[in-house]
């Protein structure tokens, strides 16, 4: 309709002439915000006039059109370039009253660095790649058959008093409280030979004091070859403790109990304070409990369809948390997940 379109085209020119003007004379950061609200906000003079132009004859739409959005696209360059200016002019003021000498030197930001865990983790595996080791690593929530049962402890098993588990849900499901479930999975996907390193975090429902934590890290190992013997799990792992404690460091096996391995082994490294001379840390014993290992149980074996009569294999696990709190001198477990930056900087 042709009164339409005039009206249309009379409250644009008026828009042309008053809007670009008013913006640059804006003299702060709000006044320009209420012009921007006035002409381009949902009920802005300017978007009005556009959503208006559905009601004009489809030529009209054609030749007004680009106008009205030539006119939005002047509008809003102008106001950032405005907000701009004014917000640089606010600075500048701000500034005017302020000295600031350019000499000073700058505030030092310092560099993040790892956890002292993570440090102590990654040594462990890479002494352990060293001695052929691949690393391998698993889910954290697994089954009772992966954590428990194909580890030669059935549900009756008395063995399982000594692992305190969070379980998940009523399907079955736990946090994993070793990392030798990664073993069964793996010797599960691959034919032996395996020869593995395993790191992670595992969770037991324990107490938390100055020795005890319901999350800690293990690293575990595992062999598996025809015809491994307990000499070749021996001089492993005087290898591995050399190479991470030490040229002159010693170890001792003492006979324990794993259902996973027979024979089972605990393994003392000398003490790392006092060179086994005997001190507080070790009890005046000169020795460190360290690690538990032994040769893989043939129900183990047989779990994951391989023949106990061709295939030997040992493995052993290590207590991160412990290894490090040893090597830096720590007395509480508790200090190692606080996130306190004091503690932390320190290595």
């Amino acid at each position: 309709m042709p009164g339409d379109t005039k009206v249309w085209e009379e409250k644009w020119n008026a828009l042309q002439e008053s809007c670009l003007p008013a913006v640059e004379a804006a003299a702060d950061l709000d006044s320009l915000e209420n012009l921007r609200i006035k002409f381009l906000g949902r009920k802005g003079g300017l978007t009005e006039l556009l959503a208006a132009l559905k009601d004009l004859p489809v030529a009209d739409r054609r030749r007004l059109g680009p106008l009205g959005n030539d006119l939005r696209s002047r509008l809003e360059a102008l106001l950032e370039s405005r907000k701009r200016a004014l917000f640089k002019a606010a600075v500048d003021r701000d500034l005017a009253g302020v000295k600031v000498d350019m000499s000073l030197p700058a505030t030092p930001h310092g560099t993040g660095t790892l956890h002292p865990l993570t440090q102590t983790m990654e040594e462990l595996v890479a002494v352990l790649n060293r001695l052929g080791f691949q690393t391998e690593e698993g889910p954290l929530v697994e089954t009772d058959y992966y954590n428990f049962e194909a580890l030669n402890i059935p549900p009756e098993h008395p063995a399982r008093d000594m692992h305190d588990t969070f379980y998940v849900g009523a399907d079955g499901l736990l946090l994993r409280t070793h990392t030798s479930p990664v073993q069964i999975r793996k010797m599960l996907n691959s034919a032996p030979p395996v020869r593995i390193v395993v790191p992670g975090r595992v969770f037991r429902h324990e107490a938390v004091d100055a020795s005890h934590s319901a999350v800690f890290h293990q690293v575990e190992g595992l062999y598996v070859d025809r015809d491994v013997t307990m000499v070749d799990l021996k001089g492993t792992l005087l290898n591995f403790a050399r190479a991470m404690f030490g040229a002159r460091t010693q170890v001792r096996f003492k006979p324990s109990y794993f259902p996973f391995t027979e024979p089972s082994v605990e393994v003392d490294v000398q003490c790392l304070l006092c060179g086994g001379g005997g001190c507080a840390v070790c009890k005046q014993s000169g020795w460190l409990e360290m690690l538990g290992a032994g040769m893989v149980h043939p129900n183990v074996f047989r779990a994951v369809g391989y023949d106990p009569s061709a295939w030997k294999g040992f493995a052993f696990g290590i207590g991160v948390d412990r290894v490090a709190m040893l090597r830096y001198e720590i007395s509480d477990i508790r200090l190692l997940y606080q996130n306190d930056l004091r503690f932390l900087t320190q290595f």
